[in-house]
């Protein structure tokens, strides 16, 4: 019995396909049921022949498929002409109308149970196909990210080799070094549960010195896809300003606030005494990026290079965790 009701329950839920004696004695089952109910009608109204039939039809295609739906239709129409309870004489012109009538009922039904079933089977081998290609994704990310590890570990031992003699310049790289460490593995960690907002901006940040930047807000923890998207954003706003922003200068200052109103999250990012900025170029992948990141969040991205310095607004929305 617990195996009889294992392979329903794989069966309704489409993990497997049903046997052919699973079907035929579900099929059996379905009219059995049926012709019960039409005896117990037929107390009421003599004249109900087919109707109790149409459940049978429809849950036995839904198990076994059209060719069991269709014996089941035939069998229950046979039934139905055949079989007749009560003492009230029946016609057999008003029974054939009605058997013509059912037939093309169950017909109908048939076809849209077993269209149902090939769109549900396709959905299945789809979502099936994603989970693969998201399980082999994170394979491939979780390599890359032990080989990135791998090689900076590489680097900071060369440069350890080659500036040993040179204390003060190594003391100068080897926080950097591990700062940036630190920030590959909050990536990391929070693709999967999230973290905390200044968490993440002093990952960033903190190569560049704790001293050439404030922060200012509450904590507030964002969820992993939130912060994913963000730290993207944050990483590329913060290389730029080492390259050619507040950090490229010995004066330079950023200033980061944020703050919440109701479920959105507003972000502020201030340079200042950084070197003078031309005019932005043709956008690029990192431009891209800042306009596109915040977009499933109902969110926004401004960037405007003003004389002080770049100053950029981040706007979105902050599901809950």
């Amino acid at each position: 019995m617990t195996g009889l009701i294992d392979e329903f329950r794989q069966v309704w839920q489409g993990i497997s396909r049903p046997s052919l004696a699973f079907s035929v004695g579900f099929s059996i089952a379905c009219l059995a049921l049926s012709t019960a109910a039409r005896w117990i009608l037929a107390m009421l109204r003599p004249d109900v022949y087919f109707t109790p039939y149409f459940p049978a039809v429809f849950f036995a295609t839904a198990i076994g498929g059209y060719r069991t739906g269709v014996a089941t239709a035939v069998l229950g129409g046979g039934l139905g002409v055949a079989v007749n309870f009560g003492d009230a004489p029946s016609s057999l012109f008003p029974r054939l109308v009605l058997f013509v009538i059912f037939g093309l009922v169950c017909g109908l039904t048939i076809w849209g149970v077993e269209h149902y079933r090939s769109v549900a089977a396709n959905q299945r081998e789809i979502a099936r196909r994603l989970i693969r290609e998201e399980e082999y994704r994170k394979l491939v990310v979780d390599e890359l990210q032990h080989r990135l590890k791998n090689k900076l570990s590489t680097v900071h031992a060369v440069l350890h080799q080659v500036l040993q003699n040179q204390p003060k310049v190594w003391d100068s790289i080897d926080h950097r070094m591990r700062a940036l460490s630190a920030t590959d593995e909050l990536i990391t960690r929070i693709d999967v549960g999230g973290c905390d907002i200044k968490d993440l901006l002093l990952s960033e940040l903190g190569p560049y010195g704790h001293v050439r930047f404030t922060l200012n807000g509450d904590r507030l923890f964002l969820p992993a896809k939130l912060a994913v998207s963000l730290a993207l954003i944050l990483h590329e706003l913060a290389t730029n300003a080492g390259k050619y922003g507040a950090f490229s200068s010995g004066r330079g200052m950023l200033q980061v606030s944020w703050s919440m109103t109701d479920d959105r999250l507003n972000i502020a990012w201030d340079e200042t005494e950084g070197p003078a900025l031309g005019e932005a170029g043709e956008p690029g992948f990192g431009t891209k990026l800042l306009a596109s990141a915040l977009k499933p969040f109902d969110g926004k991205t401004e960037i405007s290079f003003l004389k002080s310095g770049v100053h950029c607004t981040m706007q979105c929305r902050v599901p809950k965790a």
